[in-house]
């Protein structure tokens, strides 16, 4: 599930476009106060004291997000969600930590056909933000493992069970750079040889997956992109004085918090059911968006934005048609100016922001099942 960036981009009256027209950057950037204190988790409901203690506890450093993940995994594939019910049988997996060029343990997770399966091709994953590859990706993965691919995740630097301030991108660029970085080894594997590779963003990890594609053309053989994040809407868009505030604030405390903590879980899931069960995504980061990181996500959608008429590889694009976090119009866009020769552009109506995790069982696996058969039409031999 992806806590993705543009909804949090909502500026606060004192510092709406209407306001500020004669107000000058120094007395804006006076107005805007840094948070320091992290959010406190809500109890989950259903869930014993001791669990909710460890969930509540201080998740800025990776240790501490890799032994409430640990309290909980278990409890999480037992929970009432598709994803986990119909998952199909003798998927394996593997966990392991890689140590990327600046000296961090990054986890990685693969996803594999039952044994004797041949791998039809390498699906490489980058998920959203604030999110992590565990938890329902688990799910997302089993499905597409168990039609005969093998998927491989990481957890950007950061996030989920990687190493890193939580929530923090001090380069939108080393998000891209480590992703080249470990999906490289991913690809090197013994079981990858001589089959086809696909990268897989959803929301911000459509952006990554689209800056990979743009620093290494010629390395992948297609493109699957859920609800990307390649474009910031002009009506979330800060206007430019703010953003000059934004910018200068976030080179004095670039890892302090701005942004007020909403809950954009109605905007995310679709069915209230689901909707629930993001509580148990005990690791996302939900808090208030760090400075550095707003201003970092801002210039990647622009530099993203500049760059769509590079996108080449084969594209499939997914987005629900009533996404508020991240518009549609902007994956039309994406389809529009990519000069892909094969390009599909998928709108799921009456869809929100997961589709793959928060709609109706029917929705969640009709888009499965969509990218399953653009996988195959793409990898089976004419």
């Amino acid at each position: 599930m992806d806590r993705a960036l543009t909804s949090r981009f909502n500026i606060p009256s004192t510092l709406s476009p209407y306001s500020h027209r004669r107000t000058s950057l120094a007395a804006i950037t006076r107005r805007i106060t840094p948070a320091i204190v992290s959010a406190k988790r809500s109890p989950i409901e259903g869930v014993s004291d001791e669990l909710n203690l460890i969930a509540s506890e201080e998740l800025d450093q990776a240790p501490a997000r890799r032994r409430v993940r640990s309290a909980f995994v278990d409890l999480q594939l037992q929970l009432d969600h598709c994803l986990f019910k119909k998952a199909p049988v003798g998927i394996r997996t593997e966990e392991w930590y890689e140590r990327n060029s600046k000296g961090e343990e990054i986890f990685c997770k693969c996803w594999l056909p039952e044994a004797g399966v041949k791998i039809k091709a390498a699906v490489c994953f980058c998920h959203g933000y604030g999110s992590t590859c565990t938890f329902l990706f688990d799910g997302i993965a089993k499905q597409i493992a168990g039609s005969g691919y093998g998927v491989y995740a990481i957890d950007h630097p950061g996030f989920g069970l990687s190493d890193g301030l939580h929530g923090h991108i001090p380069s939108f660029d080393d998000l891209a750079d480590n992703a080249i970085e470990q999906f490289t080894k991913m690809k090197g594997r013994p079981e990858l040889r001589n089959v086809p590779r696909f990268l897989f963003g959803q929301s911000m990890g459509g952006a990554i997956a689209l800056k990979v594609h743009l620093k290494e053309p010629q390395a992948w053989d297609g493109l699957i992109l859920v609800a990307p994040m390649c474009k910031i809407s002009e009506d979330v868009k800060p206007p430019k004085l703010v953003l000059n505030a934004l910018i200068l604030m976030s080179t004095l405390f670039p890892k302090a918090k701005l942004f007020p903590k909403k809950d954009m879980s109605e905007l995310f899931f679709r069915d209230p059911s689901k909707r629930k069960l993001s509580d148990y995504d005990v690791i996302c980061y939900d808090d208030q968006t760090r400075l550095k990181t707003a201003v970092e996500l801002l210039n990647a959608t622009r530099d993203i934005e500049m760059q769509v008429d590079k996108v080449s590889l084969p594209l499939l694009i997914l987005h629900g048609a009533a996404d508020r976090v991240t518009d549609p119009n902007v994956s039309k866009f994406l389809h529009e100016q990519a000069i892909s020769e094969d390009k599909t552009l998928k709108l799921y109506p009456g869809g929100y922001h997961c589709i793959l995790e928060g709609d109706t069982d029917e929705n969640i696996f009709t888009v499965i099942n969509d990218i399953v058969a653009w996988l195959d039409a793409r990898t089976t031999p004419k």
